[in-house]
């Protein structure tokens, strides 16, 4: 992750975005303030839940090999972060507590994407066809007028859209509105390490409002329509949503501006090396050595600093936002560790890997 946050400019963005015409009847379960922060906290562990695959496959990719894969990969997991830390500004904002290194919190690998419809299960894996298969599921478009769906959601984008639409409805009902936070507890660019995006105080609903299209257009950016004043499908200096820019590996071709988010990509191949990855056993756990062995403390030690990373950013977004750049050394060293597990080889071909997983 060596160049995870390096400052760099910031290209301009196609967000694909929902129409906004639902009343919130139509937007499933939302319909208190304390839902709200429930499914706030469930945002931030949706994104979250994403971060340790996608590392995973980006750690497995050996030096030297596969760059335009492992360029895009790091650059959606720095896309990732923000969006986590966006989410928790959402629930700072309206009265919440981010829950970041909880037992609960932690997924268990394979898992389903927390409180979506089950449609597919999310493994941490090496870099594969497999993978990227998975990483495009996540990342699906919600199809073209589909609804907001605060539970059990096809798509991360309908259920950011019932939020949307949650937060204006609540705060038009709510005496004195909904933005009752304590600002002090915001994350802000000045606190904040990362580029691959806009890092947003929020203090009020259009600052939400943002915050929400600013994950949704990163993430699917998509709705069956692109926003975009000249009609130009893609263009010159724009970054394509995550979806698109996993397609581009999948299909070993990258975009031109010409091409139509329904089409596939029909610009320059890129060179994508599948078999140059470290044979990881996929979803290790530590339970799979012997208590006290080398592999066992290998794997407990990556454990240990992955909740040192979690507890540094629960901190930081519960009312020490000063220390978020104090995790930035335990990102170096998670990626240390988890590169020194799958360096070991533990038989039939495969070597032992990052397994993500909540320790005391």
């Amino acid at each position: 992750m060596s160049t995870h946050f390096q400052q760099n400019t910031r290209r301009q963005r196609h967000q694909l975005l929902f129409e906004d015409q639902l009343t919130v009847d139509q937007c499933g379960s939302i319909k208190t303030i304390e839902q709200l922060r429930r499914h706030l906290q469930t945002a931030i562990e949706i994104e979250h839940s994403t971060i340790p695959v996608y590392l995973t496959a980006l750690y497995s990719i050996k030096d030297g090999s596969n760059t335009f894969a492992a360029q895009t990969i790091q650059g959606i997991v720095i896309e990732e972060m923000l969006h986590m830390v966006l989410a928790a500004n959402l629930l700072n904002a309206v009265g919440g507590h981010p829950a970041i290194n909880t037992r609960h919190f932690v997924p268990s690998y394979p898992t389903y994407l927390p409180h979506s419809s089950d449609e597919f299960l999310v493994p941490l894996q090496k870099f594969s066809k497999d993978a990227i298969a998975v990483f495009l599921d996540i990342e699906k478009p919600a199809k073209r007028f589909a609804p907001p769906e605060a539970d059990h959601y096809e798509t991360i984008g309908q259920f950011y859209q019932a939020i949307k639409h949650a937060l204006r409805h609540l705060q038009h009902v709510t005496p004195g509105g909904i933005f009752t936070g304590d600002p002090a507890r915001q994350i802000t660019p000045e606190h904040y390490y990362g580029s691959g995006g806009k890092l947003l105080a929020i203090h009020n609903l259009d600052d939400a409002t943002l915050a929400i299209d600013e994950i949704v257009g990163q993430g699917e950016g998509m709705n069956g329509s692109i926003i975009d004043p000249d009609h130009r499908l893609f263009g010159q200096d724009i970054e394509y949503a995550h979806y698109f820019r996993f397609n581009e590996i999948m299909v070993e071709r990258m975009y031109l501006p010409t091409d139509s988010p329904q089409a596939p990509p029909s610009g320059r191949p890129v060179a994508v090396e599948w078999d140059a990855a470290y044979n990881m056993h996929p979803n290790p756990k530590m339970a799979d050595y012997e208590k006290g062995s080398e592999l066992w403390n290998k794997t407990y030690e990556f454990n240990r600093t992955y909740m040192a990373l979690l507890t540094g950013l629960h901190n930081a977004c519960n009312g020490k936002p000063e220390t978020f750049m104090a995790t930035i050394p335990l990102m170096y060293d998670l990626k240390y560790k988890a590169l020194e597990l799958m360096k070991t080889p533990i038989g039939n071909g495969e070597t032992a890997g990052p397994s993500f997983e909540f320790v005391e």
